[in-house]
């Protein structure tokens, strides 16, 4: 009967479409560099809204095991991502910050950094996606409890704030692209067709309710 209450969370509809949003983000930060910047903003805009909801779409899950979950992204994979986003974006990578749950009670702004918070929120998401490719079904419910509770602690504030950054910068009207070389515009605009397919699905979802 246990092994029934595991399998029905796991294995859950907004689960599984939360693992197919939680999987795309972690390729597409992983693979920055097949991105425009401005068209890696534009596709950031769109995957964001979509795994925050998602995940607020699946129901409570309580921790079974004993030991605390597994973390795959090491020290090196989280910097070296990092690196690839900040050159990527260049200067425009910092932005003010006027939230930061530390300092809401003072007037203090804050330097903040698009690049980190889109790696931050990476490196929760992959150690869960990491745990959940396993197939194991108690260390699949326990790494969803993680992931949720971290969206509570952390990445989903995080989320929230870089997606304001992100949206100013592309109604700004500025270039984005005007460092990078156009002839490769047309290789790197077919890789955002996934997400554009999943937010067009979810859209027309939305429209039928």
């Amino acid at each position: 009967m246990e092994n029934e209450k595991y399998n029905r969370i796991v294995y859950n509809r907004n689960v599984i479409e939360f693992v197919t949003v939680a999987n795309g983000y972690c390729t597409f930060i992983e693979q920055v560099n097949d991105y425009l910047p401005g068209q890696a903003l534009s596709t950031a805009r769109k995957i964001l809204p979509l795994l925050y909801l998602k995940a607020l779409m699946i129901p409570d899950v309580e921790k079974i095991l004993e030991e605390d979950t597994d973390k795959f992204v090491t020290e090196l994979d989280y910097n070296v991502l990092l690196q690839k986003w900040m050159k990527k974006l260049g200067e425009n990578d910092s932005y003010r910050e006027v939230f930061d749950p530390g300092k809401e009670y003072t007037d203090e702004s804050l330097e903040a950094s698009i690049s980190e918070n889109l790696v931050d929120i990476y490196q929760d998401i992959k150690n869960f996606i990491s745990l959940y490719s396993l197939g194991n079904e108690e260390v699949m419910n326990d790494a969803l409890s993680e992931c949720l509770f971290q969206l509570k602690e952390y990445w989903g504030q995080k989320l929230v704030n870089v997606l304001r950054a992100i949206h100013m910068l592309l109604v700004s009207g500025k270039d984005l692209n005007e460092a990078h070389d156009s002839r490769t515009d047309d290789r790197m605009r077919k890789k955002s067709d996934w997400v554009d397919g999943f937010f067009n699905q979810f859209r027309d979802e939305k429209n039928q309710i």
